[in-house]
């Protein structure tokens, strides 16, 4: 199977969007990529040219994260919210707001991982506060920055023994 082609992205009701990504790794080694701050600043990258120099994570529930990236002309891009949910390593749910607001308000993430044969389907729903705040996002282009993301994580969970269980 071609993980890196398995990326799908779509609206879904009012105010939603649903990605959904194959990787070739367990739940638990795909959710420690989505926690553990030294790995989340290797893949959450977007376009190159970025870098994530704050990277700060509290995964309990009302927990904060903090993430800053810095393009390399030096301007930086902030966003934070709240850990809602946390059930390892199956779910996330928390909230998401940009410092420098590209979309209106706050969003609710909850993201699901679904583990079958050593394979992880990610899905990741995207619920805005309005259907305007949501088509914002799709028409946006981030599509081209989350595939460039999750292919960094599809090799970062290659190296880290894809298909084994942490132990």
């Amino acid at each position: 199977m071609n993980y890196k082609a398995s990326f799908k992205i779509e609206p879904a009701g009012e105010r939603e969007i649903v990605m959904t990504r194959i990787f070739n790794a367990t739940s638990d080694l795909v959710f420690d990529a989505l926690t553990k701050p030294e790995l989340v600043k290797r893949w959450l990258l977007g376009p190159p040219g970025w870098s994530m120099p704050v990277c700060e994570i509290d995964l309990q529930v009302g927990g904060k994260y903090r993430y800053v990236w810095r393009n390399e002309d030096g301007r930086e891009m902030g966003m934070e919210g709240t850990y809602r949910e946390i059930v390892r390593p199956d779910r996330i749910v928390n909230t998401e707001r940009f410092d420098e607001a590209w979309y209106p308000g706050e969003a609710l993430i909850t993201t699901t991982l679904i583990e079958k044969d050593g394979s992880t389907t990610l899905q990741t729903t995207m619920l805005m506060e309005s259907r305007e705040a949501r088509d914002e996002v799709l028409e946006s282009g981030m599509e081209s920055g989350v595939i460039v993301s999750y292919d960094r994580l599809e090799e970062i969970l290659s190296s880290q023994g894809a298909g084994k269980r942490n132990e």
